[in-house]
């Protein structure tokens, strides 16, 4: 049966919720062996690109354009890095952040499945560059969110000048919510890992569960609320540690 044009995906000014029912899966030459389907991209506006790859066996990509870095997050299966630190394999939860003119190349004999964040480094003077960074989700510290112990967030990247951007998670018990709605210059690519909730973009009430993903301009008015009976938790960008006027930092 037809689905008569349904979808939860969404688009508004300042805003997008890209459901999995309205997933789009195409081939680029640079990703070989693998289905890629672009969640945000600039065409909406956005500073940055977040994507999903579907890596078959044979898949292969090398680093992105120059200037751009890049952050990588498995979600199932595993793939290979290999870099001038050498090979190292990225399993379920494993990610890596990679930074700017840093050579080195994504591969896999098996398939597998992993979420990729690429924007344009902004540097900062006289405070070098990030290194690269490899963890596990499992492995980073959590605390509570202004002192709510039901909503807990991991910092997934260092911090110090020469970062540009902030990814973390967001761990909510049911029932828990953000504090206030958010608005702020800063904009933020989501996407929900587990459980489910409302969230607020603008003027608009979304319901949202694992899979879904968000793009939240700047200035958009945001909230979250977690509903259900179990935990829900997503992963969140933002431009950050940067003036928001043009020019030097």
């Amino acid at each position: 049966m037809q689905n008569i044009g349904l979808t939860r995906s969404r688009l508004g000014r300042s805003h997008a919720l890209i459901a999995p029912d309205s997933h789009e899966a195409v081939t680029l030459p640079d990703w070989r062996h693998a289905q890629l389907v672009h969640l945000i991209t600039p065409d909406l506006g956005a500073r940055f690109s977040m994507f999903l790859a579907a890596a078959m066996p044979g898949f292969s990509t090398d680093s992105p354009m120059a200037g751009y870095e890049r952050f990588i997050l498995v979600r199932n299966g595993a793939i290979i890095l290999s870099d001038t630190q050498g090979s190292r394999r990225l399993q379920r939860d494993d990610y890596a952040y990679l930074p700017a003119d840093h050579p080195h190349r994504l591969y896999s004999e098996e398939s597998a499945s992993f979420l990729v964040l690429e924007r344009q480094y902004s540097p900062r003077p006289k405070c070098g560059a990030p290194s690269a960074f490899l963890a596990s989700l499992g492995e980073r510290q959590s605390n509570p969110l202004k002192g709510d112990e039901r909503l807990q967030v991991a910092k997934l990247l260092p911090e110090g000048p020469m970062w540009d951007m902030e990814i973390n998670t967001m761990t909510f018990e049911p029932g828990a919510s953000l504090p206030y709605v958010e608005t702020h210059f800063m904009e933020h690519g989501l996407l929900m890992l587990d459980g489910g909730g409302i969230y607020r973009l603008a003027d608009d009430w979304y319901p949202v569960m694992a899979d879904d993903a968000i793009w939240m301009g700047p200035f958009c008015p945001q909230w979250f609320g977690a509903i259900g009976k179990h935990e829900a938790r997503y992963l969140i960008y933002k431009n950050w540690n940067r003036d928001p006027n043009p020019g030097p930092s």
